[in-house]
């Protein structure tokens, strides 16, 4: 794990220097607080940051071939490194960002991984490409105007992330999950390179079968198959040359990663609030696992964080859970360097109660419209919401919410925070004028790219294309990283990945339950009661806290 940074010259670009990477590089010592290096060929710079974690003592980057003709800086792991032998990067299993510099052929290949859990960043200048594992990185490069994007800023208060390839900073873009990018510099120093951006992988449609070989058919199969493969993940993911444990809440997806690792070191936090604590699912799943369990209860004292949180998130994204996931990797990282995380559990067996939402949609289009509009929607709108995390009240109130927003948006809808009306009021005229985004059309290219799906699955492929990579990823990157701790996600190993999307859809939410089979497969390894339980997710009770300690920086 670490941070990965370069220049390249385009054109008559100026050629890359040691001191600039090495700048861009110091902006990710917390990716890498255990060693650097960069080096300069042929104008082209690349540098890195490392976190040891595999080859403590050999694994200096930049990585050079046999005659020094390539070379490579790599951010992540790559687990199938010992059987790997061609086919890059579609065979690669793993999380990473990679740039390899073909000094030979005079062509420089940037990767990111196929679901994106690391992060890469580029920028397109009148001389350069520049490319980092931050935004702060490339900005330090000194050759990009800071200029606000204002269609992103719209999508932002739209959704609490900037989906897609945007960001903020309207020079600077990510290169998505599963693309390549190619830069040929075999071109006359006047003349601008050939860049290339191309997929090479992509979620498969029902009934492709993935990587696994043939497709299970009966439900008994399919938990047998998901078991077996979660399984494997996390076994591919335990390769470590330094300590290793896992997050553990208690829930579904960190209690099966958790179970599968057999002997391990789990960590959790609470809150003195009873609604926003789940210590006690994750010691009553510590014990019947019998792992190694300790935790921590927080008080709210986060405020105090906001600053220094805020120097490691570059793009915002609006989730709270921002400041527990970073308590969580704080408190890890003081026993261990890497630590495995349940996410992506939710976006491949449908896990969100949006899901559930969507299915309830139809039947509330039923009622007759007179009663809906006239009698139940204005009435749900009057009322107050609980203190309580979730609640009736609270679910009926977003429910009303999200069926203000149109219906071809599916279970996103329910995503949405800032429609198109709040958000005009919030934009001056001239901004209105600069910006021309449709909040909900990256929603729409995403479910036209999901092909012939069942809604269901449309939704999941939605939601991993977008609100999994740009906002639950983001966060976990960039708050274990604060704290130097390496998280890997086993759920979203590629072959898992393949196998869940050629699960039919009643597996997955069927009749208001969420995780159908996920469930199933949980309760072979935790109680029942550790399974079937109302779904809380890693959140902070922020709505309170915004009338006591947040208030100053709210009123701010």
């Amino acid at each position: 794990m670490c941070g990965i940074a370069g220049v390249i010259p385009l054109g008559d670009g100026t050629a890359s220097t040691d001191d600039q990477i090495r700048s861009m590089c110091d902006q990710m010592v917390h990716r890498g607080p255990d060693d650097e290096g960069w080096d300069v060929q042929d104008g082209v710079g690349i540098g890195m940051r490392r976190l040891a974690i595999i080859d403590v003592a050999g694994g200096h980057q930049p990585i050079f071939n046999e005659d020094r003709t390539v070379r490579v800086v790599l951010n992540g792991e790559i687990y199938n490194f010992r059987e790997l032998r061609s086919d890059f990067p579609r065979l690669l299993n793993g999380m990473f960002a990679i740039a390899l510099h073909d000094m030979h052929r005079k062509k420089v290949v940037l990767v990111r991984d196929h679901l994106g859990i690391k992060p890469l960043f580029y920028a397109l200048t009148a001389g350069h490409l520049v490319f980092g594992s931050e935004i702060k990185a490339l900005l330090a490069s000194g050759l990009i105007e800071r200029t606000l994007d204002v269609d992103a800023l719209g999508e932002f208060l739209s959704w609490e992330y900037v989906p897609g390839t945007r960001t903020l900073v309207k020079a600077i873009r990510k290169l998505e999950p599963a693309h390549l990018m190619e830069i040929d510099l075999n071109v006359a120093r006047s003349e601008r390179p050939a860049i290339r951006i191309a997929p090479f992988w992509d979620v498969p449609s029902p009934g492709a079968g993935g990587s696994n070989g043939a497709t299970p058919r009966t439900a008994g199969e399919w938990e047998d198959a998901i078991d077996g493969t979660i399984r494997e993940c996390v076994r591919r993911q335990l390769v470590s040359d330094v300590p290793l444990g896992a997050f553990l809440s208690g829930g579904v997806d960190s209690s099966l990663v958790v179970a599968a690792m057999g002997d391990a070191q789990t960590f959790s936090i609470g809150f003195d609030d009873p609604t926003y604590n789940e210590l006690d699912w994750a010691k009553r799943v510590a014990r019947h696992l019998g792992v190694d369990h300790t935790y921590d209860v927080i008080e709210p004292r986060v405020v105090d964080l906001f600053d220094h949180l805020m120097n490691f998130m570059d793009d915002p994204i609006g989730d709270f859970s921002i400041f527990p996931t970073y308590l969580i990797s704080r408190h890890t990282r003081r026993d261990v360097t890497v630590a495995l995380s349940g996410d992506g559990g939710d976006e491949l067996f449908g896990g969100y109660e949006t899901y559930v939402a969507q299915q309830k949609a139809r039947t509330w289009q039923r009622i007759p419209a007179f009663v809906r509009r006239g009698v139940l929607e204005p009435a749900i709108r009057t009322m107050r919401p609980t203190a309580k995390k979730k609640g009736v009240i609270n679910k009926a109130k977003r429910f009303v919410e999200g069926l203000e927003y149109p219906e071809n948006l599916g279970h996103a809808r329910w995503r949405l925070f800032v429609g198109e009306a709040l958000r005009k009021s919030l934009f001056t005229p001239e901004a209105q004028r600069v910006s021309a985004t449709d909040v909900g059309g990256h929603v729409l290219a995403l479910r036209d790219r999901a092909g012939q799906r069942d809604e269901c699955d449309r939704g999941l492929y939605v939601d991993v294309k977008s609100y999994l990579v740009d906002n639950c990823l983001v966060k976990v990157d960039r708050m274990s990283m604060a704290c130097s701790l390496e998280a890997r996600v086993p759920l979203l190993d590629k072959d898992l990945v393949e196998l869940a999307f050629s699960m039919p859809p009643e597996l997955k939410v069927a009749g208001g339950t969420t995780k159908v089979l996920l469930k199933r497969v949980a309760a072979r390894h935790v109680p029942r009661e550790c399974v079937y339980r109302p779904k809380e997710g890693f959140s902070i009770p922020i709505k309170h806290w915004l009338k006591s300690d947040f208030l100053p920086i709210l009123e701010e």
